[in-house]
Parts: structure tokens; sequence; C-alpha cells
């Protein structure tokens, strides 16, 4: 079981599975929602997922037709995202996990998108979109 919470503390979850491929995305709502060069996710089943505190304090923004940004009403941290069209899955933002991981990224996306002023320095694979 992984552990998870906001910055406040106030929001927390826990996921029953494993964290799915952890890219890191560029594309300009990400940096937007990050406040950053990219935001690093990983796919999520959405049953594996559990809020255990702060239900109360969850708050979303569709920032596309469909995608809902997940974030706590209290600090602003973004837990994840969601799209209408696949409600089996989340995409979360891993910078949130109180559990340590051993996975690692495994790919740029969106990257014909990503910040003039960001160079990306690794030889993982770099996609223009989402494969």
């Amino acid at each position: 079981m992984l552990k998870g919470s906001c910055l406040c503390g106030v929001m927390a979850y826990e996921i029953h599975s494993d964290l799915g491929p952890i890219v890191m995305c560029h594309c300009s709502r990400c940096r937007k929602a990050s406040g950053s060069a990219f935001a690093t996710n990983a796919a999520v089943n959405t049953k594996d997922f559990k809020l255990t505190s702060g239900e109360g304090f969850m708050a979303e923004f569709e920032s596309s037709p469909g995608v809902f940004r997940v974030f706590c009403g209290n600090c602003g941290s973004p837990l994840y995202s969601r799209r209408q069209i696949t409600p089996e899955i989340i995409r979360l933002r891993i910078g949130t996990l109180d559990t340590a991981i051993e996975g690692k990224p495994s790919a740029h996306v969106f990257v014909g998108s990503k910040a003039e002023w960001h160079e990306i320095c690794d030889d993982l694979p770099q996609h223009s979109e989402r494969p």
C-alpha cells in the first residue's frame, strides 16, 4: 500500500495497487497546474485509490472539456487528474506520495509544447504527444 497527502496534510489517500508507468508531462496545462516545467504523473486504477481524510476540502477544476484536476481546497496541492472518457483511471501527481517508491520515470510526454526555458537532460524517450 502507498500513502500520500497534500501540503497542509488535511487531505490524505491510500493506493492499494502498484503505480502505472511514471511519465513527465510537459503540456501547457500541466505546467500551469504545477507551476513548474512539467508534472510527474502515474496512472492508478480508480478502484485502488482511497481518500482517507479531507473529502470536504477536495476541489476540482475542469481544465479542458472532460478533464478535471483535483486539488486540496485549503493549500492548493494538486493530487490527481481524471478524465470523463476513462473513469477507471486517475493520473496521480506522484510528488504527493509520502511512501517511498522504487519506480522511476519512463518517458517525457507532450515535449512538442514543453517550456522553451527547460532543457531535458536525460536519455528517457521523448514523445511529442501522448503515445
